[in-house]
């Protein structure tokens, strides 16, 4: 039985985020450049998302660049910049055949003038589809979102628009970048690493990990099958006991 064949669909997770992580190293494997890599690693988006938005799920998050990342040698930067724009350019007809809509997170401000208007301009071409969000987090770490979002609120504090009283976690998500999405239930790393790297550090407080050594230009429909049905073995108990899990469960 495929991995397909095995996934429940009445417990599918609504938002799946995903580090695409070891365009590098699988470019390096077979003698070439590590643009390479990440050129064949938009065969992978495109079978990831594509795969998500047929079983059902309404939100993947890609972590595709981030602010980090800009401290790169600059010829790889440019390379990847020169990249993110064909690929915009080619995608866009398959997102809107697709009926997925492209949202973006990160310092859009830090994003070359030409690619920070085509991929706005993309957002708006694809922002009545209802299928799947696709998310890219671009210039983007965590540290930077909740520095700027703590930044929001403390101007309003000081302008007297809110109260100390009126600061609780749902406020600090409110003015997070993905304030118009759920947390991810899950979260793929590609290439066997065991890190977060600055990604949606509040957002996967309770997330389910899975780690997968495969590298991500060899991550494929299948691929995402199986980290959904390990997922769906999971407990998820968010602090309670196995106990009141089941408890709660009988009573439903």
């Amino acid at each position: 039985m495929s991995f397909k064949e095995q996934i429940d669909n009445a417990k599918l997770p609504r938002h799946i985020a995903v580090i695409m992580d070891g365009n590098g190293r699988w470019a390096k494997s077979k003698g070439k450049l590590r643009i390479f890599g990440h050129e064949n690693g938009v065969i992978s988006v495109r079978e990831t998302a594509e795969a998500a938005a047929e079983l059902g799920i309404e939100y993947l998050t890609l972590y595709a660049f981030s602010t980090e990342n800009w401290k790169r040698p600059r010829r790889e930067v440019e390379a990847l910049m020169g990249l993110l724009l064909r690929t915009i350019n080619i995608e866009i007809k398959t997102l809107n055949d697709n009926n997925i809509r492209l949202q973006a997170i990160g310092d859009m401000n830090a994003l070359n003038e030409s690619i920070r208007n085509r991929l706005l301009q993309a957002i708006e071409e694809t922002r009545n589809n209802t299928r799947m969000t696709l998310v890219l987090a671009l210039s983007y770490s965590s540290h930077f979102e909740i520095t700027e979002a703590v930044k929001a609120i403390a101007a309003k504090y000081k302008n007297d628009q809110i109260v100390l009283g009126d600061i609780n976690e749902a406020m600090v998500s409110d003015h997070l970048f993905t304030k118009d999405f759920p947390d991810p239930e899950l979260l793929i790393r590609t290439s066997g690493e065991y890190r977060i790297s600055n990604f949606l550090l509040w957002q996967l407080a309770y997330s389910e990990l899975y780690i997968t050594p495969k590298l991500w230009p060899d991550f494929r429909k299948e691929d995402l099958y199986e980290a959904i049905v390990n997922y769906q073995c999971r407990e998820r108990r968010f602090g309670r006991t196995s106990e009141q899990i089941h408890e709660q469960a009988n009573v439903k």
